[in-house]
């Protein structure tokens, strides 16, 4: 008898076994949708697993959905506490940057709330405008599911979508094919090395800003800079140290194409941008370590 309580225990963990590996991919794109690092989505993933198989799933009539709710709500949880430690943060705040070439791991059916300009925009919602928008637009989730995972009403939960639309919007009139932001990155590049500041303004949008993350890092701007002569004028005035020693390659980071510079076979930055029909809106540097490990090209 107790042979065989032994046995239907194991074969009860190995069905949630194969149930949670079946939905983990879907289960760290909502996670890292909601929080913007790696580390934190694995780590609610983590915690999803454990609710998992310490709970009575024979209760449970749809894995998914109850997954996708802990995993949404645990989010929101670590959301509303990651804005206060961000205040802390040195310098500018950026996403962390994933290798979408190699293994996304991200589980999108969509590569919907992936891109840097739509994850920058996202962090101007509450954290359940947030879970609304990316359940609704990343993963096709019906507005009644969506409702019983954030526990709103129908109503409620298309006043959330819709009202993260509306602060998207901006960011989808401006956005531009791959192809067309990988010519500009190419030719930023070019400028950059040269220190061609004439060139660089050419190569810009009026307003466009420049962000370096690099939580205090030798190089990494503390403040953004911001307009098309004053990017220029600090991206020429360090062209004659940055880039020596360092070579490049292209990736594909969230859906985008980036470029990531090495030195000594370590990636210490990640350059990506954001554009529009009138240049380079924003550029995005990424130089804290902790936030390159997922970022080196295929292969490297």
């Amino acid at each position: 008898m107790v042979k065989n309580d032994a046995h239907a225990r194991t074969d009860d963990l190995d069905d949630a076994i194969a149930v949670f590996a079946a939905h983990r991919r879907r289960l760290f794109g909502i996670a890292y949708r909601m929080l913007g690092t790696v580390a934190d989505a694995e780590d609610i993933v983590q915690e999803t697993w454990i609710r998992w198989q310490s709970t009575d799933r024979t209760e449970i009539l749809e894995p998914a959905a109850f997954l996708a709710t802990i995993t949404t709500r645990l989010s929101i949880n670590v959301l509303q506490s990651a804005h206060a430690k961000r205040e802390t943060y040195i310098g500018p705040w950026l996403p962390e940057p994933v290798n979408t070439d190699d293994d996304p791991a991200l589980g999108a059916e969509r590569a919907e709330a992936l891109q840097f300009a739509i994850l920058l925009t996202l962090e101007k919602l509450t954290p359940t405008e947030r879970a609304a928008y990316i359940l609704r637009e990343a993963f096709d989730y019906p507005y009644p599911r969506i409702a019983e995972v954030i526990s709103s009403t129908v109503v409620s939960a298309r006043q959330l979508v819709s009202r993260a639309r509306a602060h998207l919007e901006s960011t989808r009139h401006v956005a531009v094919e791959p192809s067309a932001q990988r010519r500009l990155l190419e030719a930023f590049l070019v400028a950059a090395q040269k220190g061609d500041a004439q060139e660089l303004e050419s190569l810009f949008a009026a307003d466009v800003v420049s962000y370096s993350d690099g939580n205090g890092v030798k190089l990494a701007a503390r403040i953004p800079v911001i307009g098309r002569g004053r990017v220029a004028k600090f991206v020429a005035a360090f062209a004659h140290h940055f880039w020596i020693g360092k070579s490049i390659d292209w990736v594909q980071v969230n859906g985008q194409p980036a470029a990531t510079l090495t030195e000594n076979g370590e990636v210490t930055t990640m350059v990506t941008v954001t554009a529009s029909n009138d240049g380079i809106l924003q550029l995005l540097w990424v130089m804290s370590p902790p936030k390159l490990r997922h970022v080196a090209a295929v292969g490297a």
